[in-house]
């Protein structure tokens, strides 16, 4: 069934494109000979760079789709070997999410350790810091230095 699928969608396709060429070349005799040449040359490019894709069956059942050297494995059953190799990344990205997450956390708490200890030590009792006069004090000595 699949395969009458294919090959009408790939008939009605080319009917499509033909059709498209014959409209677009049916106004190009009027057009100058310098862009006629250069409208040629962009065919010639498209046509070469255009990818053919062929379609076999596996051996095991499931489809094969041939496209610029890359093959594409569809169907049948890639055992668990495959399940595992599919599911690994997605392992390793949570991993490394987690890693970055607790590793975040860790650099938070040291400085917020440092702040404390900074401020536990200092000569200034706390409470001056949230002293907006205070805070006026500090940028004004931090711009003069």
């Amino acid at each position: 069934m699949t395969k009458i699928s294919n090959a009408t969608t790939n008939a009605q396709q080319e009917r499509f494109g033909r059709a498209v060429a014959a409209r677009l070349s049916a106004g190009s005799h009027d057009l100058p000979h310098d862009i006629t040449e250069r409208l040629r040359a962009g065919r010639m490019q498209a046509l070469a760079r255009r990818k053919v894709v062929q379609v076999r069956t596996a051996p095991a059942g499931g489809v094969v789709g041939v496209s610029g050297g890359a093959a594409l494995l569809g169907g049948g059953d890639g055992g668990w070997w495959t399940r595992v190799a599919s599911v690994l990344p997605l392992v390793a990205l949570v991993a490394g999410l987690v890693t970055i997450s607790v590793w975040q956390e860790e650099d938070r708490t040291a400085e917020v350790a440092d702040v404390d200890a900074a401020l536990l030590t200092d000569e200034l009792p706390p409470a001056a810091y949230t002293d907006p006069g205070f805070a006026q004090f500090l940028k004004r000595e931090a711009s003069t230095r």
